[in-house]
């Protein structure tokens, strides 16, 4: 039967749903019955639904569409853990978007490698008042990312991440190397 699964059986059969005049009618509870297999899956799914929501148990098709909610694109070559830790720690990320640790971690998760970020310092603030200007007078992020395989990292995709995550005006270098 076509949209059934095998197996599955129905949380909720439908002829027991009957008025009782039609509970003791068998072609009525054979004619409804038949719909059981059909409505399992939809009644299980809206019975899960809550585990469809939660990115660490919901299914892989589902995880994208999830991902879609928050604005995130999964790469088709990353592991189905990866992709769920990216839509676990979005709501993080988007909240630390355009400073340096969340740029890191944003590059972290991406490229599954380890990211070294310096910048020029030009947000920390001295204690001493009248003291020298804190950081360099020159403006721009230096990013180093330590992979196991410089050569699987798509840099022109990681570029992209990049002047999404930074702010505007800042200018960066990238420098993929091994680990």
């Amino acid at each position: 039967m076509r949209g059934a699964v095998e197996g599955l059986g129905s949380p909720h059969p439908l002829a027991e749903y009957l008025p009782a005049l039609f509970q003791e009618d068998p072609f009525a509870r054979n004619l409804v019955s038949a719909f059981d297999p059909l409505l399992a899956p939809i009644l299980s799914a809206l019975d899960n639904f809550h585990a469809y929501l939660d990115p660490t148990l919901a299914p892989p098709d589902f995880l994208a569409w999830l991902a879609g909610w928050l604005g995130i694109i999964l790469d088709e070559t990353w592991s189905l853990e990866r992709c769920r830790t990216l839509v676990v720690h979005a709501e993080d990320l988007y909240r630390r978007r355009g400073t340096a640790t969340g740029l890191r971690d944003q590059l972290e998760i991406f490229s599954g490698g380890l990211v070294e970020l310096s910048e020029n310092g030009g947000v920390v603030w001295s204690p001493v008042p009248g003291g020298p200007l804190p950081g360099t007078p020159e403006l721009g992020i230096r990013i180093r990312v330590l992979v196991d395989d410089p050569a699987g990292v798509d840099l022109e995709r990681l570029e992209r991440l990049v002047i999404a995550a930074k702010p505007a005006h800042v200018p960066h270098q990238i420098e993929v190397t091994a680990r």
